[in-house]
């Protein structure tokens, strides 16, 4: 049997799933990431900690399907986008890094761009908080003694193909949205290296999504019983992962993907740069295709949070109770999901998350669903930006973890008025298409004939809508009181 490894590097966890030929998950692991907030606005992971997830889901695969381990002929990495990590030559952290949603780089901005003439038209959007260019311009302000000493420069999952091969690579798709990249092109452009601090020297090699970048080193094969020298291939960043796990793979496909972040993504045959509202476009890794991308930074973290908030561990049992509950939408509060600042539209990372229209009567379940409304009405914001550019979208495939829940689905289909495709495999979408990329990257196909049924389809509901139509005005005012 042969078998492909896809291995998704998350913010909150690592999830790692074994793909047969005709794409059913035989096996998953998956393990936890603590994220650190040292300041307001900051969000930080240690390197380390990625590893060791991995190696924790790694070392359960290999105990729990090692028939299955064995038949493994490659690997392909997804990962959260933006993070940046300072590597020093013996392949140790020189900090924490520093991740997409943090917030410290704002004054940045603005001297990023001026590095080049039509900075958007070149990467593909505004220079904008979380991402990596002024990120490192912060770091070569602030920290430039530690950003000299960095050997590498990487991205999270590429991160792990260090670990894993020895070898610093990344894909040209995930380094698209570093801001570092002449997007089209697919080069490291040195005007905005050296306008951030850095050298072409300390950054990766670039290759393509399903381009082999090493083998897997042998110490490592022999602790999960796999083949030396296994191959890794390039793979993506968790949106363009997802984008592939959800089968978004031709020009005018889209996706939405519920993880930590909200991503809402379109596929495009030719390359569309965004200029404002808090819009980016990168490349796909599928060649020849570029995404657009709309983000709700507060997603599955704000459900996280909520679930905090009201002292619920068992998130899926708090989630069955409020489907349970049935409860009207004019009945809950008005909930706007900033809790870590936003990107689209607002491209505000100082923006705060609001609760409002409390009353004596609201209890801990319509703070719950406040949140998923709030969530849902935060995309149908970024399905407006999209089609505010010209992008025609009828339907898109739900991935992520938060696509198993009916209630957030439907009100994410009722708040943007499409209908949403789920597959069986949607909760493991990024990982799947890292495994997808694996196999193409040995010769085989990108996506096979599927042995799962039917994509499902979820409508928008019309009483649903109209509600949260009525609650988008109250939704909006949080902006305008400011």
């Amino acid at each position: 049997m042969s078998l492909v490894l896809g291995i998704d590097l998350g913010t909150s966890g690592v999830k790692s799933v074994l793909v047969d030929e005709r794409d059913r998950i035989l096996a998953e692991a998956s393990a936890p990431i603590p994220i650190l907030r040292p300041q307001p606005l900051w969000f930080e992971q240690e390197p380390q900690d990625w590893w060791r997830a991995v190696v924790t889901t790694l070392d359960e695969l290999a105990a729990s399907a090692p028939a299955e381990m064995a038949g493994v002929r490659s690997i392909g990495l997804s990962g959260q986008m933006l993070g940046v990590s300072c590597i020093d030559a013996l392949g140790h952290a020189l900090r924490p890094a520093i991740l997409w949603n943090d917030g410290r780089a704002q004054a940045e901005c603005a001297a990023v761009e001026a590095a080049v003439p039509d900075f958007a038209g070149l990467v593909g959007c505004r220079a904008m908080a979380g991402f990596p260019a002024p990120k490192l311009a912060w770091l070569a302000r602030n920290e430039p003694q530690l950003l000299g000493r960095a050997e590498y420069v990487l991205l999270p999952k590429d991160y792990i193909r260090l670990r894993l091969t020895g070898a610093a690579a990344s894909d040209r798709a995930d380094a698209s949205a570093t801001l570092l990249m002449d997007t089209v092109a697919g080069t490291w452009s040195p005007e905005l290296l050296a306008a951030c601090g850095v050298t072409v020297e300390q950054m990766p090699t670039l290759i393509a999504s399903d381009e082999i970048s090493g083998g897997l080193l042998p110490k490592l094969a022999a602790r999960w019983g796999m083949a030396a020298e296994t191959p890794v291939v390039g793979g993506a960043g968790d949106n363009m992962c997802g984008g592939i796990g959800g089968g978004i793979v031709e020009a005018g496909m889209a996706s939405i993907s519920l993880g930590t972040s909200g991503v809402y993504l379109v596929a495009n045959d030719a390359f569309l740069p965004a200029r404002g509202r808090g819009l980016h476009t990168h490349r796909h890794a599928v060649e020849g295709l570029f995404v657009q991308n709309g983000c709700v930074l507060s997603a599955g973290a704000a459900l996280a949070w909520v679930a905090r908030l009201v002292g619920a561990d068992d998130l899926p049992a708090l989630m069955r109770e409020v489907e349970a509950a049935a409860l009207p939408i004019a009945e809950t509060p008005v909930f706007t999901p900033y809790l870590a600042g936003e990107r689209t539209p607002h491209d505000d990372p100082a923006l705060a998350g609001t609760f409002s229209g409390l009353t004596t009567e609201t209890t801990r379940l319509h703070l719950v669903q406040a949140v998923l409304e709030g969530v849902a009405m935060a995309f149908a914001d970024c399905h407006e930006a999209l089609i505010s550019t010209g992008a025609a979208i009828r339907q898109a495939a739900l991935v992520g973890g938060g696509a198993n829940s009916r209630l957030w689905t439907t009100l994410i289909a009722s708040a943007t008025g499409m209908s949403l495709s789920r597959s069986p495999a949607a909760a493991v979408g990024p990982a799947l298409g890292a495994a997808r990329l694996a196999r193409r990257g040995i010769g085989g196909p990108l996506i096979t004939e599927s042995a799962e049924p039917e994509d499902e389809i979820i409508a928008p509901d019309r009483a649903m809508a109209e509600a949260l139509s009525e609650k988008k005005a109250r939704f909006a005012q949080h902006l305008a009181l400011r």
